[in-house]
C-alpha cells in the first residue's frame, strides 16, 4: 500500500477534496493511506507554540525547529522521500509525480508563517517542492495537489492506464483538445460549432496524426518553455 503522511498545523484540512472522486475510491479500497498529523502535538510548552520571531528581524514568524523537527522524527520512515511545500523549492512536475507514485510513499510537511526554520531543512535533507509561482497561506493545498497527482498515477485508481500516457506533460506536450456528442452544438454565443471531421472518420492513424499536430501546435502557443525544452531535448537524442 502507498502510504502518505502530512504534517500540518491544520489536520483537518485533510483528506479534503483527497477524499472524493478516484482518490477518494482508492482511499476506500484501501489502495492508499493517508495520516494528517497535528504538529502542535510535540509542542512541549502549555501554550503549544510552534512559531518564533525570526532572527534578524522582519516581518512574520518562523517555524521553531525544536517542534517541526519532533514532529518529522516521529513520522519520518527509512527510504519514504520527505518534501516540504514551499514557494521558493522546485516546481513539481509530472515526472517527480510518476517518481514518487513508484515508491513507497511521501511525507509532506506542510509550512505556515513565514516560512521554516533553515536549520530543519538541513537536518532532515527536505526536498522542497513548488506548485507554481504565487504564495498560498499554507503547505497544505500544495500538499494535497502533490497526492493528487501522485494517487491517480497508482495502478488500478484509473479505469485505463493508457488515460496517463496520452496527458499533459508525459512526454513534454500538452494534451489535444477533446470533444463528444452532439456533434453538432450551438453555444450561448449562437455559433453553432461542429467536432472536427477527423474524429467522426473512423481512421484512428489520421486521428493520431491529428492529435499530435494539435498537441504540438497547443504547446508552442501556450507553453513556449515546455516547447523549447521538448526542442533541444528532440535535437540533442538525433545527434
Amino acid at each position: 500500500m502507498w502510504r502518505a503522511t502530512a504534517l500540518s498545523l491544520f489536520p483537518g484540512m485533510f483528506p479534503g477534496p483527497l477524499g472524493e472522486s478516484l482518490a477518494g475510491k482508492a482511499l476506500r479500497d484501501g489502495v492508499w493511506e493517508l495520516s494528517a498529523v497535528d504538529i502542535r502535538r510535540f509542542a512541549k510548552d502549555r501554550h503549544r507554540t510552534v512559531d518564533d520571531a525570526p532572527f534578524g528581524g522582519g516581518a512574520g514568524m518562523v517555524m521553531k525547529p525544536d517542534v517541526l523537527s519532533a514532529a518529522i522524527e516521529a513520522v519520518a520512515v527509512p527510504g519514504v522521500p520527505r518534501i516540504l511545500l514551499s514557494p521558493r523549492g522546485v516546481p513539481f512536475t509530472q515526472a517527480r509525480g510518476r517518481e514518487l507514485a513508484a515508491g513507497p510513499g511521501v511525507l509532506l510537511v506542510c509550512g505556515r508563517f513565514e516560512g521554516v526554520d533553515e536549520r530543519v531543512i538541513e537536518a532532515h535533507a527536505l526536498e522542497e517542492i513548488s506548485v507554481g509561482d504565487f504564495v498560498l497561506s499554507g503547505g497544505e493545498i500544495g500538499a494535497m495537489a502533490v497526492l493528487d497527482c501522485c494517487v491517480r498515477l497508482l495502478p488500478g485508481v484509473m479505469g485505463e492506464p493508457e488515460s496517463a500516457s496520452e496527458e499533459s506533460f508525459e512526454d513534454g506536450l500538452l494534451e489535444y483538445p477533446h470533444y463528444t456528442r452532439p456533434a453538432s452544438w450551438t453555444g450561448p454565443d449562437g455559433i453553432e460549432r461542429q467536432v472536427p471531421e477527423i474524429l467522426v472518420s473512423g481512421h484512428h492513424g489520421k486521428v493520431a496524426e491529428w492529435r499530435m499536430k494539435e498537441r504540438r501546435e497547443i504547446t508552442r502557443r501556450r507553453r513556449p518553455d515546455l516547447w523549447a525544452r521538448r526542442r533541444t531535448t528532440t535535437e540533442t537524442e538525433e545527434k
